[in-house]
């Protein structure tokens, strides 16, 4: 592979969308269209047939020796969090066009047709729902589902589809037939320290994990912080706060099954300081691999709804935000990767994803692989997210050689002069 070119062809698509605050390239918005226009020359120009599909996905293709087989596919997203990094999908993308472009330059041919995704709408920041594209190619999206979305400006998804000359009634035609792949691979980064801290080179994700999440409202009784007795008390917040420890020491002791918990929304009402809050609404976020895990997590939860009320004496409603099921990864894909690490002489580790990704839906489409690499500090959705360069290299080879196994890579005979 070319590495500076690589790295060029990142640092040019992250030119678009980049501010003071880190990179902004909402889906549907004018700075993702236009990091997708340039994705789309780059791909024409090394020579791949390009289209877009009815929910924005750009499937660039490179012809096989026999058209008629399935697709080996690659890729992952350009869109970003607000104020995200640069490295959260875009090095995916641009992993996939680098392996193309160095079957390129090496004049290597394939039997199966190779296709560079892009996926549109992987992250939720602009509309509150994710892997909108991939869930779409997949076939796991109605368009009434997602009809009523807005954006925080009011922009309508219909109207967001409409800006980028898509056609929104039309996005169900996305879906692809399972007869159209034979595998996908996502190359990404890890969003997390696992590999960095365990001084691994690849991850090897062997199950996304997925979220149940909850509204809960605490609710207590308002009155004056100065006049009102500590035993004669209702305290939302107190109340609040026992729940939010009795979860992180619920999620510790079903750590060894890779299940986490957080509350990450906790609104105080009525939010002064010389009064005792009367209610508090918690968003409830328990994701993990293990539903069983899961289910231990969220059984313990509702005892300490249940000691909070009866020591407490306040009130607590609650409700399913949304109940997902963990999506397990190909394991023929895992192991030919596994193979893969252990000829190019590449540590590895086999782990879970605590994120999702378009992995996730494409699984549910055909054999799915889903290959990490560092994330320094564990650190993303943040504009110091870096990958040093060297370990996204290392993924790019690893992308190689099994894009070349999968899709039955030959040499070009060169012809002599006669």
């Amino acid at each position: 592979m070319n590495v500076s070119r690589m790295e060029q062809t990142l640092q040019e698509i992250n030119r678009i969308g980049r501010s003071t605050r880190g990179m902004i390239r909402l889906a549907y918005s004018p700075e993702e269209q236009a990091a997708r226009d340039y994705l789309v020359t780059l791909c024409k120009q090394a020579g791949l047939q390009v289209r877009i599909d009815a929910c924005g996905n750009v499937i660039a293709r490179r012809e096989g020796r026999n058209p008629e087989l399935p697709a080996v596919a690659c890729g992952s997203h350009l869109d970003t969090v607000i104020q995200g990094g640069r490295f959260d999908g875009t090095m995916g993308v641009v992993a996939a066009l680098e392996v193309v472009r160095s079957l390129n330059d090496k004049g290597i041919e394939t039997e199966h047709p190779i296709e560079i995704i892009c996926f549109a709408c992987e992250e939720s920041s602009r509309f509150g729902v994710s892997t909108i594209g991939s869930k779409a190619m997949a076939g796991l999206l109605k368009k009434e589902q997602i009809a009523h979305l807005r954006d925080k400006d009011g922009v309508s998804i219909q109207e967001a589809f409409a800006a980028c000359s898509l056609d929104f009634s039309q996005i169900e035609q996305a879906a692809r037939r399972k007869e159209e792949l034979r595998v996908f691979f996502e190359l990404h980064i890890e969003q997390g320290p696992v590999l960095e801290q365990e001084r691994k080179q690849i991850g090897i994700v062997n199950g996304i994990a997925a979220p149940t999440r909850l509204q809960v409202v605490v609710q207590g009784k308002a009155s004056h912080s100065g006049t009102t007795p500590m035993h004669l008390r209702k305290d939302a917040l107190a109340g609040a706060a026992e729940i939010v420890l009795e979860l992180e020491l619920a999620a510790k002791e079903e750590a060894h099954h890779g299940t986490v918990a957080t509350i990450g929304v906790c609104e105080v009402k009525p939010g002064a300081m010389n009064v005792i809050p009367d209610s508090v609404e918690l968003k409830v976020d328990i994701r993990g691999c293990s539903p069983a895990s899961k289910a231990v997590v969220l059984k313990k939860l509702m005892y300490a709804f249940e000691a909070v009320k009866e020591e407490r004496g306040l009130e607590i409603d609650w409700h399913l935000l949304s109940e997902e099921h963990p999506v397990h990864l190909d394991p023929a894909v895992a192991a030919s990767i596994a193979d893969s690490c252990e000829k190019l002489g590449f540590s590895y580790l086999h782990m879970s994803s605590g994120a999702g990704h378009d992995a996730m839906n494409m699984a549910k489409l055909c054999p799915t692989g889903l290959i990490f690499v560092p994330s320094t500090d564990g650190l993303s959705h943040h504009p110091d997210e870096y990958t040093a360069m060297e370990d996204i290299a290392a993924g790019v080879a690893l992308l190689e050689e099994e894009i070349m196994k999968w899709s039955g890579a030959h040499v070009k005979e060169k012809v002599g002069k006669g």
